[in-house]
């Protein structure tokens, strides 16, 4: 670790030796430590306005838990956030909550303000970060990271008018507003209030402004809008690599979006090899993170202050199904994710899809959401599959995709049920549009074989439908609906055709 330098050395040797441990400790025993976690926060909890609803002084098992507590969507949590909001305390919670999380989701609906507890804050994520260090430590002992600085890409806060002291915002921001002074000693640019505060689109300039002259090696943010800021450095100093400014980048730490779509575009921006780490910090917890340089799997967190359930696909539309515990997992299958954690929410159906690859320990995939996957015909096309075809169409045609959405259509007069739109927009747009439309659902049909049977003599599925849009529809989507933020992602299925219609009338706008 002599490599870490600073005063930063000896206080990184002890705590990634330290957190090394426990993570092997909870590894090695994860069931017991889900249980410990649990009856934790329960015990903290049992005096809260939801507590004593729930009876939280009885529970002392997880069967108790999942008998007594029902599982709940953000609609049902809202009237108890909502008294947080006005400065209630100890109602999800001990005490006052003074941050609530926008939720990232935002572009497909119901905004969400998640409350965020000094205790998830720290012991979540804030952890989730350090861990992330620790790991790559790690595995890459002979880092110069903290020599340089690192580059986070985060959202926006704004006051809650009816108290002052209450802030809502993106995760990003909150998280940023309250750095440790190790973080933020290294932190690009400076003055980070003053960042957080910017509207996104002076933001992006201050970046491109402040960022260029540090010695940036750590790269932080959603895929989409970290290369916005890539490509526009680059185009604003006339070369065609990342390096050229930033010389000793060796680390991009990303997650929110798969990162394959976007990840051929990220290389041909780089003259070195970097390390790509995906993390699972959702606006609810930190979930997973990645534990090797190579693995395209997350280690699931287990001394985070979270407790897990699961629920199998054939369950996702019951109200109150049957949920599974950690143990009960079965490998490579889809699961809606289910949790109570030091945030205050108790039994909460997150409506992430997660696959498990490894039980020992239990690494997961994320794969989607639970809305996310479209059904018309009995082809149960989601995200991971689409995501796929995609890539792999995009090969065999030579072209790249910046941004787009999956829309059923229902067919009014064919003998078909209908097909499925997908509106691209291309950074490099293939030469036959047509000779595109058949080899991408060609790929879809070979890694989703309901689609492939759904497709078979064009009934009751006909071919899919590509619709190229002109650069920067999406961006001029987002910016229309305010939604220009570090946070804010384009939903990838959309079953409603509400904004598939509205990126059609942007594209046709300009």
């Amino acid at each position: 670790m002599n490599s870490i330098g600073n005063p930063l050395n000896s206080f990184f040797s002890w705590y990634i030796k330290k957190r090394i441990e426990e993570i092997n400790k909870f590894i090695k025993f994860p069931i017991l430590s889900q249980k410990a976690t649990l009856l934790e926060l329960i015990n903290l909890s049992k005096k809260t306005v939801f507590g004593v609803k729930n009876n939280f002084s009885s529970i002392n098992s997880e069967s108790a838990y999942k008998n007594q507590v029902p599982l709940s969507r953000y609609l049902e949590f809202a009237p108890f956030i909502k008294r947080q909001k006005q400065g209630e305390p100890n109602v999800l919670w001990p005490g006052k909550v003074k941050w609530f999380a926008q939720s990232s989701g935002t572009t497909c609906g119901t905004i969400k303000h998640i409350p965020i507890t000094n205790e998830s804050l720290k012991k979540c994520h804030y952890k989730g970060g350090k861990d992330l260090l620790s790991l790559y430590y790690h595995n890459n002992p002979n880092t110069q990271l903290f020599k340089g600085k690192h580059l986070i890409i985060g959202g926006s806060t704004q006051k809650f008018s009816s108290d002052p002291q209450i802030k809502i915002g993106d995760l990003s921001a909150i998280i940023m507003e309250n750095l440790p002074w190790w973080c933020e000693w290294r932190r690009s640019p400076k003055k980070v209030n003053e960042l957080v505060e910017k509207k996104w689109e002076q933001k992006i300039h201050y970046i491109i402004e402040n960022s260029s002259k540090d010695d940036v090696r750590i790269l932080a943010g959603t895929p989409s809008w970290v290369l916005v800021i890539i490509n526009q450095l680059l185009k604003e100093n006339e070369i065609s690599s990342i390096h050229d400014i930033w010389p000793n980048l060796e680390l991009y730490l990303h997650g929110g979006l798969n990162i394959e779509p976007y990840k051929n575009r990220f290389l041909k921006l780089f003259k070195k090899n970097i390390n790509f780490y995906q993390n699972y910090n959702a606006t609810e917890g930190f979930f997973g993170l990645q534990q090797k340089n190579d693995d395209d799997d997350m280690l699931l967190m287990l001394d985070y202050g979270i407790y897990y359930e699961f629920i199998p696909k054939k369950n996702w539309q019951e109200d109150q199904p049957k949920t599974l515990c950690l143990e009960e997992i079965e490998l490579l299958k889809p699961y809606e994710v289910v949790i109570s954690t030091n945030g205050g929410l108790w039994r909460y159906r997150l409506e992430d899809t997660v696959e498990f690859t490894s039980k020992n320990p239990f690494k997961i995939k994320v794969v989607g959401r639970t809305q996310q996957f479209i059904n018309i015909a009995g082809e149960e096309v989601m995200i991971q599959h689409i995501e796929k075809a995609l890539e792999k169409a995009s090969k065999r045609c030579n072209c790249s995709v910046s941004d787009f959405i999956v829309t059923p259509v229902f067919e009014k007069k064919e003998k078909s049920i209908g097909h499925h739109l997908w509106i691209i927009e291309f950074i490099k747009i293939p030469k036959n549009i047509i000779n595109f439309n058949t080899i991408l659902d060609g790929e879809l049909q070979k890694i989703n074989i309901d689609y492939k049977a759904k497709r078979k003599n064009n009934s009751p599925l006909k071919q899919l439908s590509v619709k190229p849009v002109k650069k920067k529809t999406f961006y001029k989507w987002l910016k229309s609906h305010d939604k220009l933020s570090g946070q804010s992602k384009i939903p990838r299925i959309n079953n409603d055709f509400k904004i598939i219609h509205e990126l059609l009338q942007v594209d046709h706008n300009y």
